[in-house]
């Protein structure tokens, strides 16, 4: 088993998915949250937060709606 890979490439497509206590946001932010409690950032594997969404479904929905891959980061 000689398969090579370029793991450069690999994972490319993948964002992960995790909630973030309203709490923990800048006040600006938490007065656009209105009343919920929990948000959901979705990061590329790098750590960048590319965008802050109300729900999780909302969240993965994002995510395939631009090929890519979303998975959950407790």
């Amino acid at each position: 088993m000689n398969t090579k890979f370029d793991l450069k490439t690999i994972a490319q497509d993948i964002v992960y998915v995790k909630p973030v206590a309203v709490a923990d946001l800048p006040d600006d932010m938490q007065a656009q949250a209105g009343p919920l409690e929990i948000l959901f950032a979705v990061h590329n594997a790098q750590g960048e937060q590319l965008a802050l969404v109300a729900n999780r479904r909302l969240a993965f929905h994002l995510a395939r709606e631009n090929d890519m891959r979303p998975v959950t980061v407790h």
